[in-house]
């Protein structure tokens, strides 16, 4: 229990909440993970340009206040920064509890936080797992579900699921690929994992007020994880925050789709496969620990 204490202590020094607002009553509060730079920090940056209060998350905290007060200086919104590193599950569920203490409502969450395919190395996460499995889905998966009360309280809200085109069927033999890795194939199964999870999740709270939606924002564009790869961004950040927008404030889209760009599209077909979708959601369960 000391060890357990100490360790929560220095996670409070390293990743305090960074209070510089909260909420005034009625004012709408979106969550965008990974929003401490790229897409996400666009995001952010027009999400509070509507009035909206913004939770910024990211792992370091310099980055994130510094979000916090641009959006504070040049926007009409409000922002508070939390900081949680997605490769441990203590640390995402720590900041699922410190949202659940703070915030009575959540009426959008933006799962945009990732890890891409560079380095083209086999990593693991703090719990073991396959790096970019955890990052980009299981971790995401665990901070859905023990946010969804706050989801559920606050109808109409909304779930937005930040994926790629680049989808690679999962391998329930080898999910953690431990054989004939590649940054390539964990980051696509990641990927394909998200919208895996908003068609079952769309399917689930249907008739709740809570819609859930995934997208492919635009390919390339000029972020850190593309840098990493050394491609030449084909797209601009502009191009996938208005794809995103589109899902936060759309009043003509549905719920349970899966979009390319502004337009619904087609997933890889495993998406569609119920067999798949059972035995996915069934591991994320057992690994995370949350139903």
């Amino acid at each position: 229990m000391m060890a357990l204490a100490v360790l929560a202590f220095i996670l409070f020094m390293a990743f305090p909440a960074g209070a510089q607002s909260r909420p005034e009553p009625g004012q709408q509060v979106v969550l965008v993970t990974g929003s401490t730079g790229g897409l996400g920090q666009e995001v952010a940056r027009r999400i509070a340009s509507s009035g909206a209060h913004v939770i910024v998350h990211g792992r370091n905290r310099e980055r994130g206040m510094a979000t916090v007060e641009q959006i504070e200086r040049e926007t009409s919104g409000s922002a508070r920064f939390y900081g949680a590193d997605f490769a441990s599950f203590e640390q995402t569920r720590a900041f699922a509890e410190e949202i659940l203490r703070d915030y009575n409502r959540i009426d959008i969450l933006v799962n945009n936080a990732g890890f891409g395919s560079a380095p083209d190395e086999r990593l693991l996460s703090e719990d073991g797992h396959e790096f970019r499995f955890q990052v980009n889905y299981l971790s995401q998966f665990l901070l859905t579900k023990m946010l969804m009360p706050r989801l559920r309280s606050s109808t109409p809200s909304r779930i937005i699921m930040v994926s790629s085109l680049a989808a690679n069927p999962i391998d329930f033999d080898d999910v953690m690929i431990e054989s004939n890795f590649s940054g390539g194939r964990a980051y696509g199964q990641s990927k394909l994992a998200q919208v895996m999870m908003t068609f079952d999740l769309a399917e689930e709270l249907e008739g709740t007020g809570v819609m859930v939606n995934s997208l492919h924002p635009a390919a390339y564009m000029p972020t850190g994880m593309v840098r990493r790869l050394g491609v030449t961004p084909v797209a601009t950040l502009d191009e996938g925050a208005t794809a995103v927008m589109q899902l936060v404030d759309s009043t003509e889209i549905e719920g349970g789709q899966y979009f390319i760009g502004l337009r619904p599209g087609r997933a890889n077909a495993q998406a569609y496969d119920l067999e798949a979708r059972a035995m996915l959601k069934s591991l994320s369960q057992e690994l995370t620990g949350v139903q």
